[in-house]
């Protein structure tokens, strides 16, 4: 079994982007960084789910908010 330890993304999964993401921005502040309609209409993680795995853009887009969030949140903890 091969290991990323240069990848920040390696065994974060999807789900826990998404969730992470709506806990800490919010769905409405989610829809506003990345204008998707399964963040602004009735959105949920299974809908979210669905529609990331079947449109690469957008889950780069998640991917790339979440790191940026993790980091913001690391740097305003004092963690860096």
């Amino acid at each position: 079994m091969s290991t990323q330890p240069r990848n920040p993304l390696h065994g974060v999964t999807l789900e826990h982007m998404v969730s992470c993401l709506a806990d800490y921005h919010g769905w409405a502040g989610l829809a506003e960084r990345i204008p998707v309609r399964c963040f602004s209409h009735d959105p949920s993680v299974k809908s979210s789910l669905t529609f990331l795995r079947k449109t690469p853009w957008a889950r780069e887009k998640v991917e790339q908010l979440y790191l940026l969030t993790v980091e913001e949140d690391r740097r305003l903890r004092g963690l860096d």
